[in-house]
Order: C-alpha cells, then structure tokens, then sequence
C-alpha cells in the first residue's frame, strides 16, 4: 500500500472512530442532560403528551393540563393566574417548565420522577395512561388573597408562614404576571409576551419573596441586635442604652441619627424594651458596637441568614457583611450598610421568636398524590433548622415586640381581641429614594402562634416620601394574619 493510501485510510479510520465515540457519548453520557434541555423539541412534545398534575391551594386546582386538539394534546391552565404565579412558575413548550414549582418539582409534575416509578410500572401493566403527581401547597387561600389586597397596585412582597411547622401560609410578588401567556400554544404570542416579560424593568416574574435583588431590612433588624443582646449576658430588656439625637460614630463626622434626629426620650437615654418599642437608632448602633460583629453576625447566622434553602424553589442566602469598621457595624445592626435580606429571611425570624427559639424550615409543598389512586407519594416533615434564641430570651423578645404594637411604631397592625407582636421598619436604599416599608411580627402573641409574617413595600409605596414601615406595611401584615386567624 503507498503511501497516500496509507494516510487516506488513517483518516477514514479516525473519523469512523471519532463518529462512533461522538454516538456514544451522546447515547449514553449526554442523553439524559439533551432530554432535559427546555429547546428539546422531541422531549418537549413528549412530555406536552402526558397531562401534567395539578397544583392545588386549599384543596382547589390554581394550575392543570386540559386536553388540547393540536399536536400538544395538553395545555397547561392557570386559575386566578397573577394571584399564584410566583407559586406556580409557568409550563411553556418554548421556555420549558420555570418560576415556580412548575419548574422546580417538574420531575413530580411531569411523572417522570423516581417517587412515581412503581406507579409507571403499575401504570404499563394495567394500560392506564400515565400522568404526572399532583401537589397540595400549604397555602391558606384566604391569606394569599389578604396579601395580594394589601399590596394592591404597589411593588413588594408579602410572605407567611407557620412558625410552628415552617408551612408557607402565604406568598405574594408584586408586580406579577400571567403564565397563561406563556403557556400558549400560539407560538407568535408566546415569544412577544416572553419578551414583554423579560424586558420589563419591574421585574414581574421575579418572586420578590424569596430572590432577585435583596432588601436591606432596615429596623427589622434590630429584632437580630435585641436577640445578640440579650443572649450574650451582659444585656437585659431593662438595660439602659444611649438616645441621643445623633449616635457620633468612630472614624467619621457622619452621625447615625434618629429618626427626624430627635432624641430617643426626654433624657436621651433608653432601656433596651423601649428603644425597640419606639426604633431607637443611636440605641441599636451602640448595641451593636458593644456586642461587636461577630456576635451579631452569630446571632444571624442562627436566624438562618447565609443558608442555602430550598423551599422547593431556591432562596437567594441573606446577608450580613464581614470586615466591619466600627461605624459600618453600627449601621449594619440597625439593618443598613450592606446587610441584605429576604422577606422570608425577615418572617423566619419573628417565626422563631414566636416558635420559642426555634427556626423551622420553610416548605411550600404539604404533599403529592398520584391522582388516579389518590396514594400519596410524597409527603412534607416539618424539620427543625436551629436554635436561633433560648426560650427565655425568645420571651423577652415577644414582650417587647408585644410592646411595639401596642404603643409603639406598629400600633397600625393591632388586631382586636388579639395580641399581636411586631416590628416596624423603614429602610433607606439610595440616595434620593423614597425608603422601603417593612413590617414584620406574629399571632396570637398570648397563646400558640399561628402565623408570622414579613412585608415589605418597595420606595414607600403610594405613600412615597412619607412611607414608615408601621404605616404603610402594617395594616397589610395585620390583614394577612387575620386572615389565618379567622378573624
């Protein structure tokens, strides 16, 4: 054989080779990452041909798959859609399966997880056509209604939960959107609204309860600070700390000042109960100097602040900062600088104080059943995270938050014939910005706590420059909570 010849079979040779490994590979080493692809087109029409199981609320469907006489055979609906979108995420055959639990329990949804394989079998064997797990959320439909009211037409995010068990009673992303658009057959349609959706700068598939660009949670807070405080020793609700107008912080002739710099009381001096009752900034700011940053920075870390979590969709970590001077610190624990937070960062820790210390793990799928058998295929635990306080000071810090609204800055979230613990906040964003309006705290704060919840009202709301967190996202927190309670 010449020498051409030669070379000419090598290549031949190398290309069947590389043809054969490149076969391979994909059969058997990418194929299952190519079938979850949300462009895979043949997947995509095989999955559209299984009905997808519903997402239910109070027991009533707010997502399933109605037959559909084209080549999907099913289409996804959504009822009262803006209300439970960032619950149910949206089932597009051009963007895939995303939002919400729509994409992050797919694999139950769709049937083609491993908690249903004994169901496929059964499903082969007996001729049923197979179908995907429905799944029962732990929303109280009453108080999802409360929170979506409450915020009306202003931007923020409204969440509940249950601090006895971690259950999500409630969670609301406002502005929202409507995944019916993007569950569309009508392929022209379905790419405008995606665009419309995604280039909007309001963001409104953003589930501002749990990601997108964190909060800083303002005098919220201090909730964290008191807690530090009173774990440590050293402080009792009793002890006295500084209310001056201004706080003179070190290193700098920029003061922390009260709000409206006016002192905190008469003798510019407050106990530790009233300077969280009436949101003592200069108070907080010495608290947190005194205690220094890695106590505070503990005693977040024990609310759950930094946690990865899945609730099942993921939760963007809050955040409290590290290498502090000492000026940043005293900003930082009245919930300022560069501490950021989730609402339901912010719910988690007044569900804690109400829980007795404990932090429960947030969850939003109470189970899910195959609905053709109604057998129950996954079923929520309540599962304890940490102990963010002692129950003593758990106690102490109910009772000054009882404080709050009964004759503090939260009196706007009192409910009649109810005790109710909470605190208020107003937190500063940028320069020129109207402030961010927070209002978090719990119910029955005399008995066992049914409900926590978090608020907050991005750049004050339809009050505006006028926005405090007591005013504004009170009355929305206290709504939402009697919804839970009935009232």
């Amino acid at each position: 054989m010449n020498a051409p010849i030669r070379r000419l079979a090598t290549v031949v040779a190398a290309l069947f080779a590389a043809l054969l490994i490149s076969t391979t590979m994909i059969q058997f080493v990418f194929a299952k990452s190519i079938n979850a692809r949300p462009d895979n087109r043949r997947t995509l029409l095989s999955t559209f041909g299984v009905q997808r199981g519903q997402i239910l609320a109070d027991g009533k469907a707010v997502a399933e798959s109605v037959p559909s006489d084209d080549e999907y055979k099913w289409q996804r609906k959504y009822t009262q859609a803006e209300l439970y979108a960032h619950v149910t995420g949206y089932y597009s055959f051009l963007y895939g399966a995303g939002g919400g639990l729509e994409g992050s329990e797919n694999d139950l949804l769709s049937g083609s997880s491993d908690k249903l394989f004994y169901q496929r079998i059964s499903d082969l064997l007996t001729g049923k056509k197979p179908r995907g797990a429905s799944l029962t959320t732990t929303i109280d439909a009453a108080a999802q209604r409360a929170a979506e009211e409450g915020l009306g037409n202003q931007r923020g995010a409204a969440i509940a939960i249950d601090p006895r068990t971690g259950a999500i009673l409630a969670m609301v992303s406002h502005p929202s959107y409507d995944p019916n658009v993007l569950a569309s057959h009508d392929i022209d349609a379905t790419v405008k609204a995606w665009r419309t959706l995604t280039t909007d700068k309001s963001q409104p598939m953003v589930n501002r309860t749990i990601a997108g660009n964190l909060y800083p949670p303002g005098s919220t807070f201090k909730l964290v600070t008191a807690a530090a405080a009173l774990s440590s020793g050293k402080f009792t609700p009793s002890s006295v700390l500084p209310g001056q107008a201004v706080l003179d912080l070190p290193g700098t002739t920029v003061g922390l000042p009260n709000d409206g710099h006016v002192p905190c009381s008469p003798t510019g001096k407050v106990t530790l109960t009233e300077a969280l009752r009436v949101s003592c900034n200069p108070a907080f700011g010495q608290l947190g100097m005194d205690l220094g940053q890695d106590a505070v920075r503990a005693q977040a870390a024990k609310f759950g602040v930094g946690d990865e979590l899945a609730v099942p969709m993921r939760v963007t970590p809050s955040v409290f900062p590290t290498g502090l001077n000492e000026a940043q610190l005293a900003q930082s624990s009245i919930g300022q600088f560069d501490v950021r937070m989730t609402p339901l960062q912010v719910a988690m820790i007044s569900a804690a104080i109400a829980n007795r210390g404990v932090v429960m793990k947030p969850y939003l799928v109470k189970s899910a059943i195959v609905d053709s058998e109604l057998s129950v295929v996954d079923r929520a635990q309540p599962e304890r995270l940490s102990e963010a306080v002692t129950p003593e000071v758990a106690n102490e810090l109910k009772s000054m938050m009882i404080g709050v609204v009964q004759g503090g800055t939260g009196t706007a979230a009192q409910i009649p014939g109810v005790e109710v613990a909470g605190k208020t906040g107003t937190a500063e964003t940028a320069a020129g910005a109207n402030p961010d309006a927070w209002f978090t705290g719990f119910a029955p704060a005399n008995g066992t706590p049914k409900v926590a919840v978090a608020v907050i009202v991005e750049d004050g709301g339809n009050a505006g420059s006028e926005a405090a967190g007591g005013r504004v996202a009170g009355p929305i927190a206290r709504d939402i909570m009697k919804a839970v309670l009935g009232e």
